[in-house]
């Protein structure tokens, strides 16, 4: 079965859940896949034969949409061993194994889980990190809504206390999704984390989720903070924090691949967090995450609206980019 066989018959299949999810990805991913696959098609159309232009053409085009140099080494390497080892001849078989092979990088290699880790008792700790403007708070408020909506119990800590308004904005996401709020402006957030999982015991909450500052300016300030932060969540709730997530804007392509690099240096980054991917037409940042940073890309945003904000899920992510080709 060829990939685009493969790929229908995932989706064709009666799974609501799925065809709402990857609804949403086609959606999310369409100025990408629009601007990605006219410029593949065009390729396929310029060239007559696959020789050495076509792969110099076709690097730069996936350099282009974000994939990471990196990776796009990688993956050329093995595109064309096998467009020798299989004697493709055609773009049309070509673009087949692009995709399959785009689906392999990700898949093969480091073992990275995209699931988030529940704590086996008590409340799941989820320390919220990444510079400002990227969506954080909102990130944050989304996942709330997510898990409020599973029918678990969700408490969310203030302590990006400094940052005019970010308590404030904090509290009217708790309301929004009757989550429990604990935060206190202009203090010490490793206080407020502190009181706020005392809290968060005593209300027997299920899921705690912490917005933190995010001055990437001052790597060494942020770390000791961080670091105290981690050393107060793990004394309160022993194995804490269960998941350390980064949110990262999608908008700004390699630039969130150095934030990511930065964070991993400070602090133990278990997941990314991609927002406004809908809002790029360099959607490939996905690959170049993974690739790169060696971290799994756990939740990607994939619009404005509160439920806009889903679980990483590598087939929908390739059938939402590629879907017009299959």
């Amino acid at each position: 079965m060829g990939i685009f066989d493969k790929f229908k018959n995932i989706f064709n299949k009666n799974n609501e859940t799925k065809k709402e999810d990857t609804t949403l990805y086609e959606k999310g991913l369409e100025k990408t896949r629009k601007e990605f696959v006219s410029k593949l098609n065009l390729l396929g159309i310029k060239y007559t034969k696959i020789d050495d232009e076509y792969f110099e053409e076709l690097e730069q085009l996936l350099i282009m949409a974000d994939i990471g140099v990196n990776t796009v080494m990688n993956f050329m390497d093995r595109l064309k061993s096998r467009v020798k080892s299989e004697h493709i001849t055609d773009t049309k078989t070509l673009n087949e194994v692009i995709i399959d092979e785009l689906f392999i990088i990700y898949v093969e290699g480091e073992s990275l889980t995209d699931k988030i880790k529940m704590a086996e008792s008590g409340p799941t700790v989820i320390l919220m990190v990444g510079v400002n403007g990227v969506g954080k708070t909102t990130t944050i408020g989304k996942l709330a809504n997510k898990y409020n909506e599973e029918g678990k119990k969700v408490m969310l800590i203030a302590a990006d206390t400094f940052r005019a308004g970010a308590v404030e904005q904090l509290r009217v996401w708790a309301d929004r999704t009757n989550s429990v709020f604990y935060g206190k402006e202009n203090t010490d957030p490793a206080g407020v984390i502190y009181d706020g999982l005392e809290m968060a015991k005593k209300e027997a909450t299920d899921i705690v989720l912490i917005d933190t500052a995010g001055r990437l300016q001052n790597k060494v300030n942020l770390m000791k903070e961080l670091e105290k932060m981690n050393k107060v969540i793990a004394k309160i709730i022993p194995g804490a924090p269960h998941e350390t997530l980064l949110v990262i804007d999608a908008t700004t392509g390699q630039n969130g691949i150095m934030q990511a690099k930065s964070f991993k240096e400070i602090t133990n980054i278990t997941g990314i967090v991609l927002t406004k991917l809908d809002g790029t037409a360099k959607g490939g940042i996905v690959l170049a995450i993974k690739e790169d940073v060696k971290i799994p890309v756990k939740f990607i945003g994939l619009g404005e609206g509160i439920n806009d904000l889903k679980p990483f899920d590598i087939e929908s992510y390739i059938y939402g980019l590629f879907k017009d080709m299959m």
